[in-house]
């Protein structure tokens, strides 16, 4: 059993995968090609807005997406402690500092409540400029949007949603990717519209700051690449990569239908025996992950590894306890949510080609001398 599948949905789409990749090769536009454009204009259509501008990686679409902001040395930028390292990165990365955030114990989603705790914290310490928020859709849930957007307007801050794991959710009927002033995500593979290698996307409905990204990721172009009138980066999305995107994207649905039938076998079968993912009315995962939390995972996991059944640690670590932000000068203790999930989550397999059998397998290795 695989934890991620994607040599099983590689068979099933070899054929239209092996054409696409076969057309690129016959037409030679390896960087830049029909099918990034085609691309970008079947992502804006599904998430719903203006522009979907792709990039080298989903680490870049949030740096990308920073830069247009203008957010420089000495402003204060919001992000939640529990995520992946990038989240925090990007700040660094652009001069800002990283101002964490604790979250929910419920969805594990940016908490509001502590949000607003850390931007009176900073406005009163009077050192940085509070500047932005970067709420991330974890494990593929949307972060409470109707919460953060009044926040961010109180506050006169940019939000930026940060999607690499929620591509495919839902607030409202409203889709991940088009909530903030500005989205990212991400195509690494084992996201849940993955490429075969590095990607990733920028979605806004702002003209002013498509055309910004566009030059940005593009070492700062103006008329074409050899004026440059603006320090960027190199960060194009390759036309293989594409070609490969459009057809995974063309089963995109199929696969998401797949991925909340299998959510919701594992949480039929573990309710009552596990602190299950909590979906709250309104919201759609996109179920990057299933996530369990327990004080037994060591435990747990070692049982289910004798069985063969892989899992992972989705984060063990948060952000303020990195070697990287030690001089922030955070400390253990100072986000109890956070750190107390970091200790106790562990994930399940999940990929929209698993089978009733293993679902079984998995679960019952679960609930069986638990």
């Amino acid at each position: 059993m695989q934890f991620i599948d994607l040599a099983m949905q590689y068979q099933y789409l070899k054929k239209r995968i092996d054409a696409r990749i076969e057309q690129v090769l016959s037409h030679g536009a390896f960087i830049m090609g029909p099918e990034v454009f085609e691309l970008e204009h079947r992502l804006a259509e599904y998430v719903g807005v203006k522009h979907a501008i792709t990039c080298a990686n989903g680490t870049d679409a949030l740096q990308l997406s920073l830069m247009v902001l203008g957010i420089k040395p000495g402003d204060a930028v919001f992000c939640p402690t529990f995520t992946f390292f990038a989240t925090a990165e990007v700040i660094a990365l652009v001069g800002a500092t990283p101002v964490f955030v604790d979250v929910d114990k419920s969805t594990f989603n940016i908490c509001p409540l502590d949000l607003e705790k850390q931007i009176e914290r900073v406005i009163a310490e009077g050192k940085l400029k509070v500047k932005a928020i970067i709420s991330v859709d974890l494990f593929g849930l949307p972060a409470n949007y109707s919460e953060l957007d009044r926040i961010a307007k109180e506050y006169e801050l940019k939000l930026i949603e940060d999607a690499a794991q929620g591509f495919g959710g839902e607030l409202n009927g409203k889709k991940s990717g088009s909530f903030g002033d500005i989205a990212t995500t991400s195509f690494f593979p084992a996201k849940p519209l993955g490429c075969y290698g590095d990607g990733g996307a920028v979605f806004t409905d702002s003209d002013e700051y498509a055309e910004l990204l566009r030059s940005f990721r593009v070492h700062g172009k103006g008329q074409d690449k050899y004026d440059n009138v603006r320090i960027g980066m190199n960060s194009r999305l390759d036309t293989i990569q594409a070609a490969i995107l459009l057809e995974k994207f063309a089963e995109f649905s199929f696969e998401l239908d797949a991925r909340n039938n299998i959510a919701s076998a594992y949480t039929e079968a573990l309710k009552g025996n596990y602190r299950i993912p909590n979906i709250p009315e309104g919201y759609l995962s996109s179920w990057a992950q299933y996530t369990l939390v327990s004080e037994k995972r060591d435990c747990i996991m070692a049982k289910l590894k004798r069985q063969e059944i892989p899992t992972a640690i989705y984060y063990g670590r948060c952000m303020h306890q990195q070697a990287a932000f030690a001089s922030l000068g955070y400390k253990d203790g100072d986000f109890k949510v956070a750190e107390s999930l970091s200790r106790y989550v562990f994930s399940l397999p999940m990929h929209p080609y698993m089978s009733a059998d293993q679902i079984d397998l998995v679960t019952q290795a679960l609930v069986t001398n638990k």
